[in-house]
């Protein structure tokens, strides 16, 4: 999934071992063993820790991510994730990150939108595309906002759901580490992140247990599931001595759909706990001309 605005697990991640990339949008269209399955979940935010010094005593919050798509290889995914952080002098501030991206597996292209709220005061905003430039001999972001720019980046990126097919490929491969280099659109849609992914045991279907009170919890019952912890680091020749910048883990399971998500920004860290999923209709296979907003 979207990497969720910035994520992840408490504990180093051990450099990982370089995997062969995977192929995910030819095994996508062709009805490959990878097809995720079009969602939207809930997860209610819950502070977890915080280091002396960070400011933050306490948060919480509610994240909605909404991921619709279709056999062709065509994917858009909608996120909303609102916090109210209040700090050690218990003066409170509401975040409000909003998201937005359509993804085409076939042609590797991406269209993103990203909106930052502070306090109900717009305090960053981005949108853009991003493709193969020049033969594909790199991937060209093409932004409009914060400005009107191009930038250039390694021609190995994956995009959102191309590195999420590619996890679940890893994990039914029985490999236990995957690396990418990885681009959203975020910050200002002008970096991407080197990530480090650690895969753990696959758990059979049935013997992981969704919360009875989560609507629709029970159909992930009957599915393979694998912990994940991705950290994501600044690109560099020092990357593999360097503490990621945040780490984000979670259960993810075969159809796309995640769970007990932990995330570690560093100083503090937060956990999200899954309490609705919504299955949608697969949509059909024709380029949508933009992502449709979650909506409020």
């Amino acid at each position: 999934m979207h990497h969720l605005a910035k994520v992840l697990v408490a504990g180093a991640i051990s450099a990982a071992m370089l995997v062969t990339p995977i192929d995910t949008s030819r095994a996508q269209v062709a009805g490959g063993a990878v097809q995720f399955r079009p969602h939207r979940a809930v997860y209610d935010i819950t502070f977890d820790h915080a280091t002396p010094g960070s400011g933050v005593a306490d948060m919480s919050g509610r994240m909605v991510y909404e991921m619709t798509g279709s056999s062709c290889g065509e994917y858009a995914q909608n996120m909303r994730f609102v916090t109210r952080m209040t700090n050690q002098e218990g003066v409170a501030q509401v975040n409000d990150l909003r998201t937005s991206s359509f993804e085409d597996l076939t042609t590797h292209r991406l269209r993103f939108s990203s909106s930052q709220y502070e306090n109900q005061k717009l305090s960053e905003a981005s949108q853009g595309s991003a493709g193969p430039g020049n033969g594909a001999s790199f991937t060209e972001v093409k932004l409009v906002k914060p400005a009107k720019k191009t930038v250039k980046l390694p021609s190995d990126i994956y995009f959102p759901i191309q590195h999420s097919l590619a996890l679940v490929e890893a994990a039914r491969a029985g490999h236990s580490q995957f690396t990418a280099n990885l681009y959203d659109g975020s910050d200002k849609g002008e970096k991407f992140y080197e990530t480090s992914a650690v895969i753990g045991p696959r758990a059979a279907p049935g013997s992981v247990k969704v919360a009875a009170k989560v609507a629709n919890g029970d159909k992930l019952d009957g599915l393979s599931s694998w912990p994940i912890a991705i950290g994501y680091f600044e690109p560099g020749p020092s990357r593999l001595d360097a503490l990621p910048t945040y780490e984000l883990s979670f259960r993810f399971y075969e159809n796309g759909v995640s769970s007990r998500l932990y995330i570690d920004y560093g100083d503090f860290a937060i956990r999200g706990e899954l309490k609705e999923l919504t299955f949608l209709e697969e949509g059909k296979c024709a380029a949508s001309p933009s992502p449709a907003p979650v909506k409020r």
